[in-house]
């Protein structure tokens, strides 16, 4: 198992919320956890079987990052060697389940 830590500043902290999941980890697929943290980042901790692909990961978290800005956000990823795209749709899905906050474009792509 690889662990790998991202932590990206953010801007759209969302409401108040409870933690959000979707996915499951199964073979080939992953799970993503969104929880409220204190501040005004997000950060990003994948656990995965599927060893060396930290670019990748960096380059997939980057990218929902720069799509959505969220800040005060703790994402949890337990994956199974989910592809890219897989990981991307999950991300998205548990953005999307997030309260709207006060900003009117929160989660709108950029």
């Amino acid at each position: 198992m690889e662990r790998l830590h991202f932590e990206f500043p953010g801007q759209h902290a969302p409401g108040h919320f409870t933690p959000v999941l979707v996915g499951v980890v199964g073979s080939g697929n992953l799970e993503v956890m969104l929880e409220p943290h204190g501040g005004s980042t997000c950060t990003i901790d994948v656990t995965t079987s599927a060893g060396g692909f930290g670019p990748i990961w960096e380059a997939v978290v980057h990218d929902f990052q720069t799509r959505h800005r969220l800040a005060g956000i703790a994402v949890s990823i337990n994956d199974m060697g989910a592809t890219p795209a897989v990981v991307s749709l999950r991300l998205d899905q548990a953005a999307a389940a997030l309260p709207l906050g006060s900003q009117s474009n929160f989660g709108a792509p950029t």
